[in-house]
C-alpha cells in the first residue's frame, strides 16, 4: 500500500458535531469514516438516539447510536454553563467545520449562531442541518422523518399502490438518511472550496428540500411540464400489481425493464403469445397494460421455487432476486463475501456487527475506526492532545 493510501482522506479536518438523532450523525459518520476528526458535543443527557433501542446492554448505548457514531469522540458540554460555553468557543476556534441541527433562534441564544461563530474562526465552515429551508413559511417549524414524509407526499404513495386513500409511512427513516447524505456531500464541497480559496462559508441543508428533490426525481412525472401533461407519480412505481411474485417456496422479484428483456421473460415463463400481441409489443403499450403483464407473471411463478427461477433467468441476463426477510440479512452470501458486515468488540457493549461504507477506493483504505463513544467518554484535554 502506498503512503497516500494509508493516510485518511480527510486527515487534519476537525469537525465539531452538535447534531443528534439520525440526519446529522449519519452525515458526520460518513466524514469520520473518511478520516475526519469528529468531536461529538452532547448535552449532559446525551443524544436522544442513544436511547432508541428496545433493549440495550448499557444505558445510552443503543444499536442506533453504535451504528451512527463510530470513529467519533464524545464530549459533554452544558452550553447554559459559562465555562462550558467558553470550552465550546475554544473548540470552534480550532476546527474546520461546525455542524449542528439546533434551530436558528435557539443556537443564537446560546451564542453560537453563524455570525458569532465566524467571529471566533473566520475560515469556519458552518453547516446548519434544518427541517425547512430559510425564506419559506415553514422555516421555523420542527421537522422529523414522519413530518417530512408527509410534507413531500411520500405517505400517500403506499395508499395509491394498495388502492385506498389511507396514508402510511415508509418503514425507514429514509428522509433523515437522504438528508444526511446531502449534508455529507455539501460539507465535502465546502471543504474542497476552502482548500481552493481559504474561505469558509455558511451551508444550510434542509431536510424537506433534500427529500423532496430525492422523491420527485421520478414522481413529479408529467407534472414537470408547464402546463402539466398528466398527473404526478411514475406509473410503474404505483402499479398495484407490481409486487414480488409468489413462488413455490416464497417470493421473487423479477425486473424485465427493456423491451428485449420483457420478450425474454415472455419466452421463459411460457407467454410467447405476448410477443405479437399489440397490447404488449411496444414500450408504450406495455406501460398502459402493466396490470395484465404483472398478473400474467404472478400466475406462472408459483410453479417453481425462487432459486429455480433465478437459475433460469440469470443466465438470460434478467435481474431477479429471492425476497429475503430482513431478520436473515446477516446471512446474505454477497454481503458476507464483500466484508460488508464487520464483527467488532465494543469496550462496553461486547461483540456487534458494523456496516462498512459502501464506497471503495483504489488508492486509499479506511483505517481502523474507534468504536462509538460512551456519553462523555472523552475530555477536552484528550481532544486537544489528539488534535
Amino acid at each position: 500500500m502506498s503512503l497516500t493510501a494509508a493516510l485518511p482522506m480527510l486527515e487534519g479536518v476537525r469537525i465539531v458535531d452538535m447534531t443528534s438523532v439520525v440526519f446529522g450523525p449519519y452525515a458526520t459518520q460518513i466524514l469520520a469514516d473518511f478520516g475526519a476528526d469528529v468531536v461529538k458535543v452532547e448535552a449532559p443527557s446525551g443524544d436522544i438516539f442513544r436511547y432508541s433501542s428496545r433493549s440495550a446492554k448499557t444505558r445510552a448505548m443503543s444499536a442506533g447510536h453504535i451504528a451512527l457514531n463510530r470513529g467519533k469522540r464524545s464530549v459533554v458540554l452544558d452550553l447554559k454553563d459559562d465555562d462550558d460555553r467558553a470550552a465550546m468557543r475554544s473548540l470552534i476556534a480550532e476546527s474546520d467545520v461546525f455542524i449542528h441541527n439546533v434551530r436558528k433562534s435557539a443556537i443564537e441564544r446560546l451564542g453560537f449562531g453563524y455570525q458569532e461563530s465566524i467571529a471566533l474562526n473566520e475560515a469556519l465552515i458552518y453547516v446548519h442541518c434544518v427541517g425547512f429551508g430559510a425564506g419559506g413559511p415553514y422555516e421555523h417549524l420542527q421537522a422529523y422523518d414522519d413530518v417530512i414524509q408527509a410534507a413531500t407526499g411520500t405517505t400517500s404513495l403506499l395508499g395509491r399502490v394498495d388502492g385506498d386513500s389511507a396514508p402510511r409511512y415508509f418503514p425507514s427513516l429514509i428522509a433523515d438518511k437522504v438528508a444526511g447524505l446531502n449534508a455529507a456531500y455539501a460539507t465535502l464541497g465546502a471543504v474542497i472550496h476552502k482548500l481552493r480559496t481559504g474561505r469558509g462559508q455558511h451551508v444550510e441543508v434542509p431536510m424537506f428540500e433534500a427529500f423532496a428533490n430525492f422523491m420527485l426525481k421520478e414522481h413529479l412525472a408529467d407534472m414537470a411540464f408547464d402546463p402539466p401533461l398528466g398527473p404526478a407519480c411514475y406509473a410503474r412505481q404505483i402499479e398495484p400489481d407490481r409486487q414480488p411474485f409468489p413462488t413455490a417456496n416464497g417470493h421473487i422479484v423479477i425486473v424485465p425493464y427493456s423491451l428485449q428483456s420483457w420478450d425474454v421473460v415472455y419466452e421463459a415463463l411460457g407467454y410467447s403469445e405476448f410477443l405479437d400481441d399489440e397490447k404488449f409489443n411496444t414500450p408504450r403499450a406495455r406501460v398502459k397494460n402493466l396490470e395484465q403483464l404483472y398478473k400474467g407473471l404472478a400466475e406462472r411463478t408459483p410453479e417453481k421455487t425462487s432459486e429455480a427461477w433465478c437459475d433460469i433467468l440469470r443466465p438470460l441476463n434478467i435481474p431477479c432476486m429471492p425476497v429475503r426477510d430482513i431478520d436473515s440479512i446477516l446471512e446474505d452470501p454477497h454481503l458476507q463475501a464483500t466484508g460488508f458486515f464487520q464483527r467488532r468488540e465494543h469496550p462496553t457493549e461486547g461483540w456487534h456487527f458494523e456496516m462498512r461504507e459502501a464506497a471503495s477506493f483504489s488508492d486509499w483504505s479506511a483505517p481502523e475506526r474507534t468504536p462509538a463513544p460512551t456519553l462523555g467518554e472523552h475530555s477536552l484535554d484528550d481532544v486537544k492532545r489528539r488534535g
